[in-house]
This record gives C-alpha cells, sequence and structure tokens, in this order.
C-alpha cells in the first residue's frame, strides 16, 4: 500500500491522481458508484485495462479503520478488498475493483418476488456461513483500537440507537407515548443486549448490499463501522433485512447455517443463542427504522421512504413472539405497528409466510411518513390564452416553446384534429425536425425527474405552448407523458391538455 501526495480540485480528479501515481498508468475515466445511504463517495477509476475503485472519505478516522482492518483481515487470508493506496492527507484511497455484483443484486429475482431460487438460497447460505470467519478470526490480533467511532458495542452505542429510533421515526409518527416508561425500557433492553460475553468482531453493518460477488464467491466491503461486539447483532442485520422478504423457513435455515459454521471458532448453544437473538432482532428493526426516518425524512432519500413499509412488516412479525422484559416497549409498538399510514397495500403476488412480505405491490407502497411519490402533470397550452397555472402551489418547471415545429394547423384538412389523434401523429411521423426536439425534452426531463426523485420533492410540472393549445403542443405533451411513465415507473404522470378540456392519468 502506498501512501502519496496527490492534489486536485474534486474528488474523481483526485483519485484519478492517485489511480496514476499509484499503477504509473494514465487514468482514462472516473465513474461515480452508488453510495447508498453513506455520506463516502465511491468511483471507478480506470485506466490501460485496470480498475480500482477509490473513495472519498469525510472522516479520517473512518477511513484509518478500514484501511487498517482491510490490511489485517487480509494478513488472516479473509476475502475483502486490497487496499493499493491512501493520500496523504487520509481522506481519499483505492481498492480493489471487485466488480459490479453484489450480493444484492446477484438474488433481486428473489427479492422481489419473495421466491429465492436454489441458486440464489446457496449465495445467501454460503455468505452467512463465512460471517463467523470474519467475526471470530478476524478478531485474533485485531487492534480494536482503530475502530471507529468507538472501539466497542457498549451502552453508549446501545441508547444511542435507541433514542434515534425514538426522536427520528417515533416522534414523526405522532403517535403520543410516555417518554419516562420508554426510557425505562430503553435501559432494561441495554442491560439485556450487553450481557455475556459472547464478543468478537462485530461488522455492523452485515446486509446483502456489503457483500459483493467475486468470481462466484463472496467478498466482505464496508466493514469501516465494525467494532468488538456481540456477533448475534450482525445475524440479526442479514438475515432480518428489510427488504429481503426471506420466508419464515428460509431464515431459519440461515440462523442454523451460522449457528453450524460459528461452531468452528466458538461453543454455541443453539437454544441460548437463539433466544439472545430475539433481543437483538428487536433491536436492529429498531435501528433501522432510526436510519430510515432519518434518511427519508430529513435528507428526503425516496430508497429509504420505500424501505419503511419493509421494515413495518418486519417489526410485526417480531412482534408476534416478542422478547420478554420490555412491558412498555412492546405494546408501544405494536400500536406504532398498527397505524393506518403503514398498513401494507397488497395488490396480488404471492403469499408468503407470517414474517414474510405480501405481494410485489408493497414495493410501491407509500411510507405513511412521506408525502407521495412524485407527480409529474405535463400540459398543453395556447400562448394566446397565457401560462398554464401550477395547481400543486409550488411554481418552476419546463415550458417548452412549440411553434417552431411544423404546424399540421396550416392544413385544412387537420384543423378538425388534436395532438391526440392517429392523424396527427401520422402528419409527425416524418417530420425530422420533431423527434430531435423531444430527445432534447426527454433529457432533460429525465434529469429533472430523477434529481427530484432523489431529493423527495413530490410535484414537477412541464408545459408545451402552441399557438391555438391543439396540434403541436398536446402532441409533444402526450409524448413527454408517455415517456416518462415508461422511463420512471416510480413516479405519477397526468396530461392535461388545457384548451381541449382534457385531463387524465397515463400509467
Amino acid at each position: 500500500m502506498k501512501k502519496s501526495m496527490v492534489s486536485g480540485s474534486g474528488p474523481d480528479n483526485i483519485l484519478m491522481s492517485l489511480f496514476e501515481e499509484c499503477s504509473g498508468i494514465r487514468a482514462e475515466s472516473s465513474v461515480p458508484l452508488s453510495s447508498s445511504g453513506s455520506n463516502r463517495k465511491y468511483f471507478r477509476i480506470s485506466g490501460g485495462g485496470k480498475s480500482l475503485v477509490g473513495v472519498a472519505g469525510t472522516d479520517v478516522k473512518e477511513n484509518e479503520a478500514f484501511v487498517c482492518m482491510a490490511g489485517h483481515f487480509r494478513s488472516k487470508g479473509l476475502r475483502v478488498p486490497e487496499v493499493m493506496a491512501v493520500s496523504a492527507d487520509g481522506l481519499y484511497y483505492l481498492q480493489e475493483d471487485l466488480g459490479d455484483c453484489s450480493l444484492f443484486d446477484a438474488v433481486a429475482a428473489g427479492r422481489e418476488s419473495g421466491n429465492y431460487s436454489p441458486q440464489e438460497k446457496s449465495l445467501l447460505l454460503e455468505t452467512i456461513s463465512c460471517l463467523p470467519e470474519i467475526q471470530f478470526k478476524g478478531a485474533e490480533g485485531l487492534d480494536f483500537s482503530v475502530c471507529w467511532p468507538e472501539p466497542e458495542f457498549n451502552r453508549r452505542m446501545v441508547m444511542a440507537d435507541l433514542n434515534y429510533f425514538k426522536y427520528c421515526f417515533l416522534k414523526a409518527t405522532g403517535l403520543e407515548f410516555n417518554e419516562a416508561a420508554l426510557e425505562q425500557d430503553f435501559e432494561l433492553l441495554a442491560e439485556k443486549l450487553l450481557e455475556g460475553h459472547d464478543y468478537a468482531f462485530m461488522y455492523r453493518d452485515f446486509q446483502a448490499r456489503n457483500v459483493m460477488i467475486h468470481d462466484g464467491k463472496p467478498y466482505f466491503i464496508d466493514f469501516q463501522g465494525g467494532k468488538r461486539g456481540p456477533v448475534h447483532y450482525d445475524v440479526a442485520s442479514f438475515v432480518w433485512q428489510a427488504r429481503a422478504r426471506y420466508p419464515e423457513s428460509f431464515r431459519d435455515g440461515l440462523v442454523q447455517a451460522y449457528i453450524d459454521a460459528a461452531g468452528q471458532y466458538a461453543r454455541i448453544d443453539a437454544g441460548l443463542f437463539r433466544s439472545r437473538l430475539k433481543l437483538f432482532v428487536l433491536f436492529r428493526t429498531l435501528q433501522v427504522l432510526g436510519a430510515y426516518g432519518f434518511r427519508g425524512l430529513f435528507e428526503r432519500k425516496p430508497h429509504f421512504l420505500r424501505s419503511i413499509p419493509y421494515a413495518m412488516e418486519n417489526l410485526r412479525g417480531i412482534l408476534e413472539d416478542p422478547p420478554v422484559g420490555c412491558p412498555y416497549l412492546v405494546p408501544l409498538l405494536r400500536l406504532m405497528a398498527e397505524l393506518p399510514q403503514f398498513a401494507m397495500q397488497e395488490q396480488g403476488g404471492a403469499d408468503s409466510g407470517k414474517n414474510g412480505m405480501p405481494g410485489k405491490s408493497v414495493a410501491q407502497a407509500d411510507a405513511g411518513l412521506q408525502s407521495g411519490p412524485l407527480e409529474v402533470t405535463v400540459c398543453s397550452f395556447s400562448y394566446k390564452k397565457g401560462l398554464p397555472e401550477d395547481p400543486s402551489g409550488n411554481g418552476g418547471g419546463y415550458v417548452f416553446d412549440c411553434r417552431a415545429l411544423p404546424n399540421p394547423g396550416r392544413y385544412e384538412y387537420y384543423r378538425q384534429f388534436t395532438g391526440m389523434d392517429a392523424e396527427v401523429v401520422e402528419f409527425f411521423r416524418d417530420k425530422a425536425e420533431v423527434p430531435a426536439f423531444l430527445g432534447h425534452v426527454f433529457s432533460l426531463a429525465d434529469a429533472h425527474v430523477e434529481r427530484f426523485i432523489e431529493r423527495g420533492f413530490t410535484h414537477l410540472m412541464i408545459c408545451f405552448g402552441c399557438t391555438g393549445g391543439q396540434h403541436r403542443s398536446v402532441y409533444c405533451a402526450e409524448r413527454t407523458a408517455e415517456h416518462l411513465a415508461g422511463k420512471h415507473p416510480g413516479i405519477r404522470v397526468t396530461v392535461v391538455h388545457r384548451e381541449q378540456n382534457v385531463k387524465k392519468k397515463v400509467l
């Protein structure tokens, strides 16, 4: 691994310079990679047939933790990416590129349908069977003092996560509750979580997005938040991952696969392990709901808002057989789980077990805490009658002038039709200016829609004007609405032809 003195104007430029210094190869491209809920930025830096993943962190200590642990784990023969170079300020580093296929992607079909194939189940079972290796073998000789931000799972961390849930999620539901009674149960839960001496390396965020499938084998990434802690936490994180939709019988199989694999490193009492695991499943679910509330409500990231119904369905399953010792918390959670805004919306699809998920459409159910999916209004109008008003009250959006396009209204035959009629559609079919114009419109509109979804905005208006609001503007509005509805299935598109007195939804 190499330290570098590179400099540059942006994170991708700095990482490209680091790549060149590290490899001696000119960096030819930098492609941003998804960072999910993290503030860290990831890039694939490529050149000369070689590629590395560049990481731009926001905390030097966090980066140091990852770099140090990655080196230690590799020395133990564990499947983690090799760190190739680190910038002198510690904010940037390059790591081995493990490809694009995460475990999350590899089992996408099973997650969407709720029915995992034998191949998907095999991959999931192999992954959780590898977990004890990084927990126990990885803990051997590890300097836990490098762990960030705490070296060990402790009471302070437990209470911070429970209060994360209380302030970022529970309070946002509007449910009335007794703060003192809840705090007392939080204290009881913390005491139970910290009992025992089953500590090893706790991955902290062991989930399918943080496992890459490389050469057919699971590799572990993003363990920078790991620390010394109870092994149950990682099992709860993986098996009760909110959007996994594992059938109950398969969940049980995953837990048993872990117990069997962990038996190579420690003496595991299966009954006691499962009993303690229930506490961590509840705790991890509350922590996840807090994260979804913060990332979704405050940071307006739609992925987290859409995940809330899944986490709530998990919680309902947990509350069917809850851990003992939480006399106020459990009834409060039952009230919260039955709030109308958290009702699952089933519109068909296969049923699953009592802890599984209903059909496919649930993935599109609105979380009760969000104001709804993005609604796009596409409007046609006549400039003679002025610009349309935005019914959402937000203002803004695009107004495109169609008057430079060929005008069928100049011909007597077309005056009886509108841009919704086949005759006008046929008129525009061989006019090269029209698809060229709409191509530019689509590029702008797509970028705007994606940004609005990312920021959690709820309304966008796109308007097309022409002389009479009958042919060109109507045709362009129709095509744009169809394009947006087809490319962005999570949004709601309404077409309004103001001068034709037409309003309709586009499916």
